[in-house]
């Protein structure tokens, strides 16, 4: 991201690009290859796919979790992803095996999968939520409670795009396939911040750039013996799961931003932890009117670099607003329900007041914030919420 006099905060709705993607990029654009389609038989067109396949092994070994080249489908990003996921794998799921008519989402889910939710149910599927504690997870017992032998889809995000809360999708999967059903989970947050726990996901949903990628392009990782029915077609790229000439340019850039991540992971994590809960610590200190959405510290059951905290006295519009003022730009949740007055449904799920969660905010960077800059953001809010109790 250009310098500017604003202090991002905002990572967890988009990540400004890393060098190694815009490099990716730039190189792209000055080769041969530039343009060619990698579908074509002609040498440049082969030579593009050569390139698109290595980001297939890029991402894969990213991802772990077992998956290979071939499971890696290119999409537009992680609402394409979490809608064929939800769709297409219901549909194959019943194809299959026709009493299979239920589908399993937790209440948390983003909303490119809860607002798939009514269309589901118009395909003829009955949908039900599983509730998170008041910790904001949805445990595997949540989860087994609604579990039977008609089933044909779980899904249940690795980490919440809200609370930064990781949850127990090993477990949740091991207990949808024991009852028959597969198991999706959308891992946009949580892919490049941690180890993704997906050994027993039969699909994964992640995107570029919330890790320092383009916008635009992210993959649904899809293990081959996943019955996936397409939700798209004319044409039979993407081995017809997803047609459509692919984005070279953009696969380059994500598998980039992608090694980025993986190869530093355990270094940024330990340092980005640090700061976050140094941040936690300051801002939720007692008799500063502000409340952790979580009563916890940023550990292994929370996304580094994510803070997710509520000022009761005030609401989240008039905070956002004042710390922009300030030249910090933070989020009240999810930038794609930006907009809405209602209190988010994460944080309603959770049990929390309407009151408080009226006045939630989530601050969200990973290792190209300092220190200083999240000092200045924590005086700038204490500072806001002080004057207000005045």
């Amino acid at each position: 991201m250009q310098k500017s006099n604003y202090v991002y905060l905002d990572y967890a709705a988009s990540a400004p690009m890393c060098e190694e993607a815009i490099e990716a990029e730039r190189a792209y654009e000055e080769s041969e290859i530039a343009g060619a389609n990698p579908n074509s038989l002609h040498t440049l067109g082969r030579m593009a796919y050569a390139r698109l396949e290595q980001c297939r092994r890029d991402i894969a070994r990213c991802v772990g979790g077992g998956f290979r080249p071939a499971d890696v489908v290119f999409t537009s990003g992680g609402t394409e992803s979490n809608n064929l996921a939800l769709y297409g794998m219901a549909e194959g799921a019943r194809d299959r095996d026709r009493k299979r008519t239920r589908v399993i989402v937790s209440a948390i889910e983003h909303d490119s999968e809860l607002d798939v939710v009514p269309a589901l149910r118009g395909r003829g599927f009955e949908v039900e939520l599983a509730r998170p504690n008041r910790g904001g997870v949805v445990t595997e017992e949540a989860v087994r409670r609604l579990l039977g032998p008609d089933v044909a889809l779980v899904s249940v995000m690795s980490a919440n795009n809200e609370t930064g809360v990781v949850q127990p999708v090993g477990g949740i999967a091991r207990a949808a396939h024991e009852a028959g059903a597969l198991f999706h989970t959308d891992a946009v947050q949580a892919f490049g911040r941690i180890p993704l726990d997906v050994d027993q996901a039969d699909a994964v949903s992640i995107a570029a750039h919330k890790i320092g990628g383009p916008v635009g392009i992210g993959a649904l990782m899809v293990r081959s013996r996943c019955p996936l029915r397409p939700q798209s077609f004319g044409g039979g790229q993407e081995q017809g799961r997803r047609p459509g000439t692919q984005d070279v340019r953009g696969a380059l850039a994500f598998a980039a931003a992608a090694k980025r991540c993986a190869d530093g992971l355990e270094r940024t994590r330990e340092l980005v932890q640090g700061r976050a809960n140094a941040l936690f610590s300051r801002l939720c200190a007692e008799g500063t009117g502000i409340l952790p959405t979580v009563s916890a510290t940023v550990d292994e059951r929370r996304l580094p670099g994510m803070v997710s905290v509520m000022v009761p006295s005030l609401d989240s519009e008039t905070l956002i607003l004042k710390l922009d003022q300030a030249g910090f730009e933070v989020s009240a949740g999810s930038a794609c329900s930006s907009g809405s007055l209602d209190p988010s449904h994460v944080l309603s799920a959770m049990g929390i007041a309407r009151g408080d969660a009226l006045g939630s905010l989530r601050i969200s960077f990973d290792e190209r914030v300092g220190e200083g800059d999240l000092d200045r953001f924590a005086d700038a809010l204490l500072g806001i919420v002080s004057s207000n109790r005045r």
